[in-house]
């Protein structure tokens, strides 16, 4: 019986220590007195090393003075460098810093006026060893009171049965960073097992207390045998990540794999278990950072009113949040769905309350309502965003394609004209190159027509509004964008449905590519349209495939199910006929693209939106085909007007 209740009162020790140590933190004024009494016992274990206690006693009187001058210095500097203000469990190489400083001043002190006292009563209080003997312990024993406190805190809660073997790829700064994070914050969750490094130098070196192993052929063996099942990248490795086959290699083997943000975005010193996030397949795809002249945006942005057109979508809202950042005077946002338009709204409350920002419901096709919005707001800088652009739905509603993507442009743009808009901002896309579906030729219908525009006003002298479009491929995570599509279809259990095993496409993320359509704005001079680089086209299933392998799960499979209507196997950024001339920006190059005469181009739109009126979709389709001869449809109904001709 006896062992059961020793068992019992043992637990409920451990129970009520462990309780204590997570609940309570000694106040500032014991950790005072502890230092206190460090400091008496230094001197007084210093004294007795250099004499014995018979000395002590003799010298009692000298003793007692030290002591209380002694007490009184350092308790003056621990209050200067507030040496007993922190938490002893949470104690880091700073908090030893302050010691070390504070005690090496306050001895110093102590030396000095022991020094003054012989000048003065012709003795010493006590020999200058014994001081610095002193200094050394009290030094020693303080540092050592943070260190056992902190270590006895960890090992009380740390439970090694609900941690995860961990390597962090990056064995300097941000890695190194990464660890102490795992040591002070996230040591429940993550036991650091080492580090993986490209250097040579660093290769089998110990950081932390733990190897640092080279990334070669034997790595997976070495992941086995150290029982790892998370790599921590360091997000100073992540371009370098994606541009090997490291990431494969370890996603096959059923590693997860997490990241960190960059250190200018931690939250303090260290990181807490909300900022490591899983890897996405964004985060994979191997292209260059993109950088631009922030200064020159600014100074085309700052202190004007700026209008934004299709606000609520993934790009006119990342327009808006980048533009906000500049200092606008006024913010004009215009889009016809409401929910999400409330959405920005509220984001505007949130993060941008002192940007004086007005939210539209309108229809960009609706001149009367567009008409109101300029005379009220007249924007000198317009974006303009509004557009359908998935091919399919366009590919069966030609009439609504025309009426926004075409009509819709040509109505804000005659607008921006006659209100004296400074410059004229549109978001065009590649699939207006040799357009082979509806969608992509009313796209090209509104280049055309907003190019002609501006080569007519240039032909005039009239420079009052500067015209500039810009194409780029697709985004990722945009509304509709195949990513998101995979992610749900992969949390379903799959299939994941790819078109074509050898479709590919050029990806660019919202931020980096609103940067550029920024600094394209900036740059351009009227009737350019600007292309961007948009790195290396990715072979759609192989995107499918990395995201079923992040996901952990094997058992999700991949089906094809066949070309959609319009739809092709690659994008083309550039006509073939078309040539580009460079600009100060690498990623950023003007399009040499046929011209049209506006007068021309006026008259023949006009027809085709009236043609949009009778629905008749063949007719409609057959129009713009006349304006637009490059367009030759794919895999649609529309292919016999092709044939026709």
């Amino acid at each position: 019986m006896r062992p059961i209740i020793n068992n019992h009162k043992i637990k409920m020790r451990t129970k009520l220590f462990r309780k204590y140590l997570s609940t309570k933190v000694l106040p500032i004024w014991a950790i005072l007195l502890l230092d206190i009494a460090l400091v008496i016992l230094s001197c007084l274990v210093a004294f007795f090393l250099r004499y014995d206690v018979d000395g002590i006693v003799d010298e009692s009187t000298s003793v007692e003075k030290f002591l209380l001058i002694a007490v009184v210095v350092n308790v003056f500097f621990f209050r200067c460098f507030r040496t007993y203000l922190g938490v002893l469990r949470y104690s880091s190489f700073v908090d030893i810093m302050r010691i070390f400083v504070s005690l090496t001043i306050g001895y110093i002190v102590l030396i000095l006026g022991n020094s003054l006292h012989y000048v003065i009563e012709g003795g010493k209080l006590l020999p200058d060893s014994v001081i610095f003997m002193a200094y050394i312990l009290n030094f020693t024993l303080m540092a050592c009171s943070r260190i056992v406190v902190k270590l006895m805190y960890e090992s009380v809660h740390f439970d090694g049965r609900r941690s995860v073997n961990v390597f962090i790829y990056g064995a300097k700064e941000a890695g190194i960073n990464i660890a102490k994070s795992l040591r002070v914050n996230l040591k429940n969750r993550y036991r650091l097992r080492g580090f993986i490094a490209d250097e040579s130098e660093l290769i089998n070196k110990v950081m932390m207390g733990v190897r640092v192993y080279p990334n070669d052929d034997y790595l997976l063996d070495t992941i086995d045998d150290r029982g790892v099942s998370v790599v921590i990248v360091s997000p100073a490795k992540m371009e370098t990540l994606t541009g090997t086959d490291l990431v494969d290699t370890l996603l096959t083997h059923h590693v997860k794999l997490l990241t960190a943000p960059p250190l200018s975005e931690w939250n303090g010193q260290t990181i807490d278990h909300t900022q490591l996030k899983e890897i996405q397949i964004e985060d994979l795809l191997p292209r260059e950072p993109i950088e631009v002249d922030m200064m020159k945006i600014a100074s085309h942005l700052e202190g004007k009113r700026v209008l934004i057109t299709g606000a609520a979508g993934s790009i006119g809202s990342e327009i808006m949040r980048q533009v906000a950042s500049f200092n606008p005077y006024k913010l004009i946002l215009i889009d016809q769905a409401e929910t999400p338009l409330h959405d920005i709204r509220l984001e505007l409350q949130d993060y941008w309350r002192n940007i004086d920002a007005v939210t539209i419901i309108a229809d960009v096709s609706n001149q009367g309502r567009m008409e109101e919005i300029f005379k009220e707001y007249r924007p000198q800088y317009i974006f303009h965003a509004a557009a359908y652009k998935h091919v399919p739905m366009m590919e069966d509603n030609v009439s609504e394609s025309i009426r926004v993507n075409v009509m819709g442009t040509r109505i804000v743009a005659d607008l921006a004209v006659k209100y004296n808009a400074e410059k004229f901002v549109m978001i065009s896309t590649d699939k207006a190159v040799n357009p082979t579906n509806v969608m992509g030729c009313s796209k090209r219908l509104a280049e055309i027509y907003v190019q002609s525009l501006a080569k007519k006003l240039q032909s005039e002298g009239d420079s009052s509004v500067k015209f500039i479009t810009t194409r780029f491929g697709n985004v990722l995570g945009s509304n509709g964008s195949v990513i998101p599509r995979f992610k749900e279809q992969i949390q379903r259990g799959g299939p994941v449905t790819v078109t074509h095993p050898n479709i590919i496409r050029y990806f660019m993320t919202i931020p980096e590519a609103c940067r550029l359509v920024l600094e394209a704005g900036s740059m351009g001079n009227g009737g350019e349209i600007y292309i961007f680089d948009m790195g290396h086209p990715v072979k759609i299933v192989d995107l499918a495939k990395r995201m079923i392998s992040l996901s952990g799960r094997s058992d999700v499979k991949i089906e094809f199910t066949g070309l959609r209507h319009g739809e092709k196997l690659y994008e083309e950024l550039l006509n073939t006929k078309e040539l580009t001339k460079p600009t100060y920006h690498k990623k950023i190059m003007i399009a040499t693209v046929r011209e049209y005469d506006y007068d021309e181009v006026k008259v023949r739109i006009q027809k085709l939106i009236d043609e949009s009126y009778s629905y008749d979709q063949m007719r409609i389709v057959g129009a713009m085909k006349d304006i637009v001869p490059e367009f030759i449809s794919k895999n649609s109904c529309f292919e016999v007007l092709d044939k026709k001709s």
